[in-house]
């Protein structure tokens, strides 16, 4: 490892001892090759090895939402997933077609294999904060520690976006740290990039903030920020301008449902969406999240999950701080400083506003450049009476120390050998309405006669507004249904919510029995009850 001066080419620390370094590392084309290749069998090997993703989301919208599209379901269904039916699909096409066009399990080994790729960018980080100082010892605890990172682990293989979206904020953040003042293209494709990401899923924005504030500390800010806002506004046009376009031509509101308080869409209530349960409920407790985590207090996710990388980074933050503050001499070059402006920017924004542990994973993952940085810059000159192999020791025992304590999410997976392939009752094979009685049904949808039609009446988020186009829909529906009839269907074990059929002037025809389908999840059932008019 060495110090913040050998990197910069001054001298305020220091001469630090040299690591010891690889033909491989020092070969520039060899070793991305290598890590690519690499990363990509580990992504694909590791797809296979954890089964067929069935996420809740995917469950939800992620298919449905591709579907419709390629079905034009939109003028036909009545949000099915709830108000997610409405956000960008564009994200999920790849993921769509792997699953559906491929046999099982190679469609989705190869988006595992993409998500792999997330690797070859930490090490391409790695490289540009530490240049000649990036030692094999410091690229391998790097991909180390982001290889099993609890949220990334749990994406490989899946139909999430939040891993997906990583490759171009991560491919970003190099650009940006790599940029010179003589190449302000570099900011451009960065912005480029990260715009892109923000398009394809909004909760991605934190990062734009966090890119920002990184382009601020550069050798010539104004002209940075312009050339980063004119690349991340033409990336999120060419990812989500027609999806917004069409948000606006139909219901007034760029970013249906989400914001419906300020734009106030008719079709749904006047309400800003925010899911408050994982904020902190203030600075101490945001402050005490990295090592919330660390002991396995899962309170910024729905399942478990354990990680020591956020809060080694938070001591070692604090050390970086410290020793500067004792020795005063700056251990970060321009390159670390916009680097840690990027992450910390970044991390705040998204502990404000989401908390939400999934769309963390970018962040996850610059956890691992992140440590092997303020370990390099921390130690260096206070370690010089070690040796340099037992530094880079050092440095593979507290990535190997991560590895081990790390326990990934889990977000529901299938065996390989019993992929979800339900049977359809005969009782079914007619089109008919469907009115959906809980979430998440709707990637039954597809499995159905296609003439039928399907319309979610229990979203508690954003209820459907009586008199509204989604309310006129069903109710015509109902008064011409298809040769199947009118069904009701809700998740087994769940009681059928009357009241939701009431208003509809429905209920359980009795007289005939409800039909189980196969749920996604092991052991799990929904039920399509027959539904008929009530008596008046």
């Amino acid at each position: 490892m060495t110090d913040a001066a050998e990197v910069a080419g001054a001298d305020a620390a220091g001469p630090a001892p040299r690591t010891w370094r690889t033909p491989l590392v020092q070969t520039s084309v060899l070793a991305p090759i290598a890590i690519a290749l690499g990363a990509l069998l580990a992504g694909a090997i590791y797809t296979w090895f954890v089964g067929e993703d069935v996420n809740w989301d995917w469950m939800n919208y992620h298919e449905y939402n591709v579907w419709a599209v390629i079905n034009d379901r939109y003028g036909i269904d009545a949000m099915p997933a709830g108000f997610q039916t409405y956000f960008n699909p564009i994200v999920y096409f790849p993921i769509y077609y792997l699953r559906h066009v491929l046999p099982l399990p190679y469609g989705m080994m190869i988006m595992g294999a993409v998500h792999g790729l997330n690797l070859l960018l930490i090490y391409f980080l790695v490289r540009v904060l530490l240049r000649e100082a990036a030692a094999a010892s410091a690229i391998g605890a790097a991909i180390l520690i982001a290889a099993v990172g609890p949220m990334t682990l749990s994406e490989v293989g899946t139909s999430f976006s939040d891993i997906l979206t990583a490759l171009p904020i991560l491919a970003g953040c190099v650009l940006i740290l790599s940029a010179r003042e003589s190449n302000q293209g570099r900011y451009v494709l960065a912005g480029l990039l990260i715009g892109a990401a923000v398009g394809l899923k909004l909760t991605n924005a934190v990062y734009a903030f966090g890119a920002a504030a990184a382009v601020l500390a550069a050798g010539r800010p104004v002209r940075a920020t312009i050339c980063l806002g004119i690349g991340g506004a033409a990336g999120a046009l060419l990812t989500g301008g027609a999806w917004s376009l069409m948000l606006w031509r139909e219901f007034g509101n760029p970013v249906f449902p989400m914001f419906n308080a300020v734009f106030r869409s008719p079709e749904l209530m006047a309400a800003n969406i925010m899911d408050w349960q994982f904020l902190p409920r203030g600075l101490l407790d945001a402050l005490a999240y990295p090592f919330y985590w660390l002991v396995g207090d899962n309170r910024s996710s729905e399942y478990p999950f354990r990680d020591a990388r956020f809060a080694v980074a938070t001591v070692l933050i604090v050390l970086g701080i410290g020793r500067g503050l004792v020795t005063r001499t700056d251990i970060f070059t321009r390159r670390d400083t916009q680097f840690l402006l990027f992450f910390g920017v970044s991390y705040a924004a998204w502990l404000g506003v989401f908390a939400i542990q999934r769309y963390a994973v970018a962040l996850e993952l610059l956890c691992a450049p992140l440590i092997v940085l303020l370990i390099a810059r921390v130690l260096a000159g206070s370690t010089a009476r070690l040796s340099p192999l037992r530094l880079n020791a050092a440095l593979l025992a507290v990535a190997v120390a991560i590895a081990l304590w790390s326990q990934p999410g889990d977000w529901f997976r299938r065996p390989w050998s019993s992929p979800y392939q339900p049977a359809i009752s005969k009782s079914l094979e007619r089109p008919a309405n469907y009115l959906l009685l809980d979430k998440p049904l709707a990637y039954i949808a597809p499995r159905l006669p296609p003439q039928s039609r399907f319309y979610q009446i229990a979203d508690i988020a954003l209820p459907i507004m009586q008199g509204g186009r989604f309310d006129r829909r069903i109710r015509a529906a109902l008064q011409d249904p298809p040769p199947g009839g009118t069904w009701g269907l809700h998740t087994r074990d769940k009681p059928i919510r009357e009241p939701l059929l009431e208003r509809y002037g429905l209920r359980v025809d009795a007289s005939r029995p409800c039909v189980e389908i196969e749920g996604a999840w092991l052991g799990t059932a929904m039920q399509a009850c027959p539904l008929v008019a009530r008596d008046k």
